[in-house]
């Protein structure tokens, strides 16, 4: 039978309170985008492969994406929060700590959410007209909750995961962003990190009770909802590329936007699905967790190698 680790939820609570924080008095403070510096770093945009834009074109490139990022992760977090909410069910007259953690978890994805749609409102005001995010939440969360939890909470547990990989090793040594735009991941990046282990410790718990048979339909789910998150940015990239091209400044020749337009593919799968599954963490969990033959399937599905670590007692 599988037992509640009510001290990892309570480190999760621990760490919740110390890093509370509030949208405008925390984050915003008043200021506005400063579009005289970037929004996402090189090594997420992928800039570096398209040498023939000039600095200013880069800076704007990146602009794009960064308002896209944000866009994103208000999306995923529709779904996250009413998954959450669904799972702390499981726990209303059980664990009262798990409990605890779980009503936290979904608290602040809520407020994650209004800080992004802040964001957006405010970006908006500042670049040109004619962006759209292309993706429904609602409709997507739809989509990912008609999934079994087994599959949902791998998906989350990969995204929670990326944020993170995203934050430490390129957004907080890059110096050359805007400061609202560091500040808003930086404080994204403190509470995301107690999510992604109550992630694992409920995909944990549901995979305790998952036969072999129902582990093997999760992973065909999980390798849809892998397909579906591949759909939607490359819709975005190609929507974005296509705002770019009309504001960026200039005429671009057929060769340049193409190149433009697939570095934007490029860039969105590395952010949404390739670093998220590359994550050490994530790929240790997940091997742990199947058969090589179903983990070569969300391999094949990632479009990244996942290596198969040495296992080790869960």
């Amino acid at each position: 039978m599988y037992a509640i680790p009510t001290e990892r939820f309570a480190h999760c609570i621990a760490a919740s309170k110390r890093v509370r924080w509030d949208i405008e008095n925390d984050v915003i403070r008043g200021r506005q985008f400063d579009l005289a510096k970037k929004f996402l770093p090189d090594g997420l945009t992928l800039v570096d492969t398209l040498p023939f834009l000039v600095p200013h074109e880069a800076r704007y490139f990146s602009q794009v994406q960064g308002r896209t990022y944000a866009n994103m992760f208000g999306l995923i977090e529709r779904y996250i929060s009413a998954k959450v909410l669904e799972l702390s069910r499981d726990h209303w007259l059980g664990d009262q700590t798990a409990l605890e953690g779980l009503v936290r978890f979904a608290d602040e994805e809520l407020k994650h959410q209004a800080l992004f749609r802040r964001v957006e409102a405010m970006i908006a005001e500042a670049m040109p007209p004619g962006y759209r995010f292309c993706a429904d939440p609602d409709q997507v969360a739809l989509a990912v909750l008609a999934k079994g939890d087994w599959a949902v909470l791998a998906l989350t547990l990969q995204i929670e995961l990326l944020t993170q990989s995203h934050y430490v090793a390129s957004i907080r040594s890059a110096f050359d962003l805007s400061e609202l735009c560091r500040d808003i991941f930086l404080h994204h990046w403190k509470e995301e990190c107690q999510h992604a282990v109550m992630d694992e410790l409920e995909w944990r718990r549901i995979d305790a009770a998952t036969s072999a048979e129902a582990r093997d339909a999760a992973v065909d789910e999980l390798v849809d909802l892998i397909g579906a998150v591949n759909a939607i940015v490359t819709g975005q990239a190609e929507a974005d590329a296509r705002y770019f091209i009309a504001t960026c400044g200039r005429r671009l020749d057929a060769a340049q936007a193409e190149a433009v337009q697939q570095t934007m593919i490029d860039a969105y799968r590395f952010q949404y699905i390739v670093s998220g599954a590359k994550h050490p963490h994530f790929a240790a969990t997940i091997a742990r967790l199947t058969t090589d033959e179903q983990l070569l399937r969300f391999q094949r599905a990632a479009g990244f190698p996942v290596p198969r670590p040495a296992l080790r007692a869960a």
